[in-house]
């Protein structure tokens, strides 16, 4: 409730008597003029007030509300407006009726549910602490920052009150004082201050009163400084996942992959209005929804750090504990254990929160994609080799797993086998009814009982390992001597130390095209054992497949190379969001092609002035014979230079031969590299962390992933870029 103003001190009595019979004198002064300008007046004074008061009432206008909600951030709480659609929408929700405390209203994108009759926000798709919801009229500044903080909805109603009244009756110097013991003082529209109260000032009873620095107060969220979104379209064009990799923290302010995804989410909405402006003023486009998906949860809710704290040394403890929390999910993954876990995890969640996605948004007839960081690209890149289209499950899983004869390799097991200079076991598979075929489903166990040596049976499985490992890739938990994982004991192959073997889930649908940030898919690969993909493989349910990585990326890797090994060619570069080059990488390209120009041109005079000072002296009667040379040394002179530019070509010659790099991504390009900025090319090993978390906030990256997926869509960027 609103608190009686507090008395004037005696010495002022003086100047309050003085205003007041001002007051009073210039009311009955307005009150005659009404009575003259009304051609009935009333006998009745109360007449008169009424309109006194509805004269001096027209002043005041209702202040407009806006809803904000509260961020826990490092313990310290932070109240962030909700963009205009989703306030509007709550206010609405607010005034609707008796029943609007039991109602639920979207916000965000769908991505949060509010809770009117709780005054909490939650999320959707993933888990996170409710936030309280608050409808807010009247600020006042922070501590320590600028930024303002609103009062409670039921202390902003009495300050609401108490400034409707003061100016109705043009009386200031109102003081209030809060349920906290604050003491808000209004002076005018625009001077109103807030105390904050003083430990121990009641301790012996007395009255609270203006203390310390005084806080601005403000009313109306117009008159604070604070960003205010117009929202995001409602239309939903495609649904991205995207997974993180190592640790809890996705970037260097320890962020987790929820708020780096909602930066991702922030920079294409601004990219669509700059780049996509035509589409979306024809109303082609809505948006693009990323959606995080996070695995390192519940892989630590396991119940693995507890035992991973037993055996971890005291000593140098918050090292440890970060190589517990983040470095360690690497070996996490190495192990088929916990990789089953994590799997089955980022499997189950993308399902759920498609399956969910689906419910709430019944007219989605967009496409979906897939996108990874870092080991959460390894995981994915895992995920979708296992996967089998259910049109032809038989055919996808013989272009990753198919025996040599389906590769156009017709050669005999005697022919293999006299490769291996072991013909002498020919009778052998002969008896046994082995051909070529079946041989490369034996294991070494089987060899063992055919009756064949150590040595032989090791070649032998050596030898269709590799062959496998060449002409496609292998599913990623198969060692090398066990290339087919027998159906016994549940499906999974005790190697006698605990490890079985991973069976991968299925996703309920199929991405179009899947985006790896940062990967160290290829080093993965390689080590174990693959030395090069075949050009004709491609992922049984996906079609696309960019690689994308900054270049001083410690973590990253490339692809193509593993698809033709055999060609050394520069990974595609990513145009800059703004339609160009970076200007350093212009001037190094310019500086390059200019002393390619030098050194030809250079080495050419000098040859000439070389051969000219060594020339032998010719008698006069050679001197046809003479002209003859020297023309043919001036056209071997300025061949030569030609030479040079074969064996050295500038940066761009490289681009122009056509590179066949597989059916990896539909015959497209599979690398792509960004730009790095003028600052991080003087040192290349101070940003290379940050290279590695830099995608978030890319322009370029995120430009890129729309250009993609709207082309499927057949709509294409306002500008190519260059």
């Amino acid at each position: 409730m609103c608190s009686a103003p507090f008395s004037k001190p005696e010495s002022a009595s003086g100047g309050a008597d003085e205003r007041v019979q001002s007051e009073m004198s210039a009311g009955e002064t307005h009150q005659e003029q009404l009575s003259q300008s009304d051609p009935s007046p009333s006998s009745n004074s109360c007449s008169s007030f009424e309109l006194i008061d509805m004269d001096v009432s027209s002043l005041y206008e209702p202040v407009s509300p806006h809803w904000f909600y509260c961020k826990v951030i490092d313990s310290k709480e932070l109240w962030i407006p909700f963009n205009s659609e989703d306030s509007q929408q709550l206010e609405d929700a607010h005034g609707s009726g008796k029943d609007c405390n039991e109602r639920v209203v979207p916000t965000d994108g769908g991505r949060y549910d509010v809770h009117l009759g709780e005054r909490m926000r939650y999320a959707v798709y993933w888990d996170e602490l409710p936030s309280e919801v608050r409808r807010c009229t009247w600020f006042y500044k922070g501590d320590k920052d600028n930024k303002y903080v609103p009062y409670s909805e039921s202390f902003s109603q009495v300050l609401e009150d108490t400034y409707m009244l003061a100016v109705t009756l043009d009386e200031w110097k109102k003081k209030l004082e809060s349920p906290n013991r604050e003491i808000i003082v209004l002076h005018n529209p625009k001077l109103m201050v807030h105390y904050q109260p003083i430990a121990g000032s009641d301790e012996w009873g007395s009255t609270s009163t203006e203390q310390g620095r005084p806080r601005s107060v403000k009313r109306g969220v117009e008159n604070i400084p604070v960003d205010i979104h117009c929202g995001e379209p409602l239309q939903i064009d495609h649904l991205v996942f995207v997974v993180h990799g190592i640790g809890p923290a996705c970037d260097l302010r320890f962020r987790s992959i929820v708020q780096c995804v909602n930066d991702f989410r922030s920079v294409s909405l601004n990219l669509l209005q700059t780049h996509f402006k035509k589409a979306q003023e024809n109303q082609q486009i809505g948006r693009v929804e990323f959606l995080p998906v996070n695995w390192h949860s519940p892989l630590h809710s396991t119940g693995v750090d507890i035992d991973l704290q037993r055996i971890t040394l005291p000593s140098i403890n918050r090292l440890r504990h970060f190589t517990n929390d983040t470095i360690l999910d690497v070996f996490f993954y190495n192990s088929p254990t916990y990789c089953q876990t994590i799997v089955d995890t980022v499997a189950s969640e993308m399902n759920r929160i498609y399956t969910l996605f689906l419910q709430r948004n019944p007219d989605f007839k967009g496409g979906v994609s897939i996108a990874g960081h870092s080991l959460g690209s390894l995981i994915l890149f895992d995920i979708l080799t296992n996967q089998k289209d259910s049109i032809g499950d038989i055919d996808s899983e013989k272009g990753s797993l198919s025996p040599a004869e389906d590769r156009g390799d017709v050669s005999t097991l005697e022919e293999e086998l006299k490769k291996l200079q072991l013909s002498e076991f020919v009778t052998v598979f002969e008896k046994e009814k082995v051909d070529k075929a079946a041989l490369a489903l034996c294991t070494d166990r089987d060899l063992q009982e055919m009756g064949l040596p150590l040595g032989p049976r090791k070649k032998i499985l050596s030898h269709f390992s590799a062959r496998k490992n060449s002409m496609g890739i292998n599913r990623p938990a198969i060692s090398a001597s066990d290339v087919n994982i027998p159906e016994e004991n549940g499906g999974y192959l005790d190697v006698g130390i605990g490890q079985a073997s991973v069976k991968y889930p299925r996703l309920n649908y199929k991405p179009e095209i899947f985006f790896a940030f940062g990967s160290p898919i290829g080093m993965f690969l390689t080590v174990r054992g693959l030395r090069r993909i075949d050009p004709n493989y491609k992922f049984p349910t996906c079609k696309g497949f960019f690689n994308i990585y900054h270049p001083f990326d410690p973590v990253a890797y490339r692809i193509e190379p593993m698809v033709v090994p055999e060609v050394e060619f520069e990974p595609m570069l990513i145009p800059h969001h703004k339609g160009r080059k970076r200007m350093h990488l212009e001037l190094r390209e310019g500086l390059t092609r200019m002393s390619m120009d030098l050194k030809n041109n250079l080495l050419g005079s000098l040859r000439m002035a070389w051969k000219s000072f060594t020339r032998a002296p010719y008698p006069a009667l050679q001197a046809s014979e003479t002209s003859e040379e020297t023309e043919a040394e001036l056209q071997s002179s300025s061949e030569k230079p030609n030479d040079a530019n074969t064996e050295e070509p500038p940066v761009e010659a490289k681009e122009e031969v056509p590179i066949n790099v597989g059916m990896l991504n539909g015959g497209q390009r599979i690398d792509y590299v960004l730009q790095e900025k003028p600052i991080e090319s003087f040192n290349e090993y101070l940003f290379a962390l940050q290279s590695h978390l830099c995608y978030w906030e890319s322009e370029d990256t995120v430009l890129l992933v729309l250009k993609e997926i709207y082309q499927t869509q057949g709509i294409f960027l306002d500008q190519p870029l260059q």
